[in-house]
């Protein structure tokens, strides 16, 4: 039951922290494109492999710890939910490139930010 409630914990703060910051990014960008969401997945990506490659594999946090920040935390802040829904509706208003690019950016940025995150722990 602990290990619910550390996910919820750590979830509910990630989520609040992807509202903010996705507002955030929209004071400097256009929301023509969903640049928020696209953000916040590479730095959600990047956090992710900080956290497995450096900090898990080299045994520094524990598994309840583990938890906090990478299902909790990471599944909060990410929104792989949101960016299926914003690319749909990209489908939706015919805006075929921009729904393809925002597949692509942020599917090859977010692998990018883990690959990053796995080199930089090296």
């Amino acid at each position: 039951m602990i290990n619910y409630l550390i996910v919820s914990f750590g979830a509910a703060i990630g989520g609040g922290l992807r509202f903010w910051f996705s507002g955030f990014v929209y004071k400097f960008l256009p929301a023509t494109f969903p640049y928020g969401t696209l953000i916040i997945n590479v730095v959600g990506s990047f956090i992710l492999g900080i956290i497995m490659f450096y900090f898990n594999e080299k045994e520094m946090i524990s598994h309840e710890v583990r938890l906090f920040l990478t299902v909790g935390f990471c599944g909060g802040f990410t929104t792989f939910s949101t960016f299926s829904y914003e690319t749909i509706n990209l489908i939706k208003d015919a805006q075929f490139m921009g729904a393809a690019l925002n597949v692509v950016l942020n599917v090859v940025l977010a692998l990018l930010g883990i690959f990053l995150a796995y080199i930089i722990t090296r």
